[in-house]
């Protein structure tokens, strides 16, 4: 071989090897999308009517209810509700005891060295409204991201 088909062919290597690296991007560290995938998504709600709301006999209702069970029947997940303040919830999601974290959440909410936020889904009076993932579960970010932009009309 020239030396010219051997930079040509240790080109073509590198590049086969860097696009094979893509498959896995994003990725999750622990595999939570990958747990909550036909099993179990287990979601912090913060009580803020009218994003959620708590009954006293433990019924769980408001807009962002409705998108997580949407979220979670797209990926054939059952959801584990945990009700609590957000200070708590912020706590157990950096201990990585909840996936996702919902409740009213602002962009400019103070958790986000506890929880990566997702791109803000809709603006409310001027304050861009997110949810809360754990952090470096990548996957599941963007999964919970692009369903939201599915659901408000950004993409199709």
């Amino acid at each position: 071989m020239g030396r010219n088909t051997l930079r040509k062919a240790a080109s073509l290597a590198a590049c086969l090897l860097l696009l094979s690296a893509c498959e896995t991007i994003p990725a999750d560290s622990i595999g939570t999308l990958d747990r909550a995938r036909d099993g179990e998504l287990v979601v912090g709600v913060s009580e803020h009517h009218p994003w959620t709301d708590v009954s006293e006999n433990g019924d769980y209702s408001g807009s962002e209810i409705e998108l997580i069970e949407g979220f979670a029947e797209s990926i054939g997940a059952d959801v584990q509700w945990y009700a609590a303040p957000e200070s708590v919830l912020a706590g157990k999601i950096k201990e990585d005891q909840l996936d996702v974290v919902i409740g009213g959440l602002t962009s400019t909410s103070p958790w986000s060295t506890h929880m990566a936020f997702t791109r803000p889904y809709t603006k409310v009076d001027g304050e861009s409204m997110v949810m809360g993932t754990r952090l470096g579960e990548n996957e599941l970010l963007v999964a919970l991201e692009r369903y939201l932009a599915k659901e408000f009309g950004e993409i199709s």
